[in-house]
């Protein structure tokens, strides 16, 4: 180093010299230029408690496990009435990888109000609020409920109360207007078919008992608010309290319309 000086001018030696000191306060001051010195992280204890969250591998969603979500979620939209649903998955089901946690169905098509014994479910899955993805699967359904049944074959024109019947758990998809509950007053219905034994029976199996036959003579009410007018007629036809018959004035033989009010009565107005 001191023969590169010697060979140097007394002027240059002194720059250089001076570049040299000013070189070396810049390496010891790093603060200076804005840095920061080099702080080392004390290294951690390993007697410390550490917290690792647990994630659990997804597990594969089977037709059975499927099959029940579908079916709680039809049944928690029941009413009180007993009705309970049954399905059975009509296409083999692919099974499919869901997070291991507890899973909840929506089922979006058809209405409930809708289903068929024979029908495409469109529903979406979740887990918790993450939403897995949606499936269409076609199914079998049954809706159990009890209806009413005779037990031992009646006839038509046979009272209600008179009529022996039970009642029955049955798949109502499968039935029309299928009779869930006895009227209030039986004494009053008649049934208006007849009924083999085992059968369910349905509204259009009852029907009000007639009041008022055809050939029978009651008390016809003719009038408004200021004038009545009350005479015989004969019924041209049978009818129920609240129905509209045809009656003949016997005196007249005039034919009229009126309202069966009940078994001795029937109103008419002008």
């Amino acid at each position: 180093m001191n023969r590169i000086f010697a060979k140097l001018s007394p002027r240059l030696a002194l720059t250089c010299l001076a570049l040299g000191a000013v070189a070396l306060d810049v390496a010891a001051e790093p603060e200076v230029r804005g840095q920061k010195p080099e702080v080392r992280s004390q290294p951690a204890d390993p007697r410390a408690p550490t917290s690792v969250p647990v994630v659990r591998p997804p597990r594969r969603l089977e037709e059975d496990e499927l099959r029940t979500l579908l079916t709680e979620s039809l049944n928690a939209g029941r009413n009180a009435n007993g009705a309970e649903w049954e399905l059975r998955i009509t296409r083999p089901w692919t099974p499919v990888k869901v997070p291991d946690e507890l899973l909840t169905v929506e089922i979006l098509e058809p209405a409930i109000n809708r289903m068929t014994p024979n029908s495409v479910l469109r529903f979406e899955m979740r887990a918790g609020r993450q939403l897995i993805g949606s499936w269409q699967v076609p199914v079998q359904a049954r809706l159990w409920r009890e209806v009413v049944v005779a037990e031992s074959p009646l006839q038509r024109g046979q009272l209600l109360a008179d009529a022996p019947v039970t009642r029955v758990r049955r798949d109502v998809l499968t039935l029309r207007d299928p009779l869930y509950e006895l009227p209030a007053v039986p004494t009053a219905y008649e049934l208006t078919e007849s009924v083999a034994m085992g059968t369910p029976l349905t509204l259009r199996a009852l029907r009000l008992k007639p009041v008022v036959y055809r050939g029978q003579t009651v008390n016809a009410i003719m009038g408004d608010n200021a004038l009545t007018i009350l005479l015989k007629v004969e019924v041209m036809e049978e009818g129920v309290p609240g129905q509209f018959v045809r009656v003949r004035n016997l005196q007249s033989r005039r034919e009229l319309r009126g309202k069966v009010q009940d078994e001795q009565t029937i109103a008419i107005s002008f």
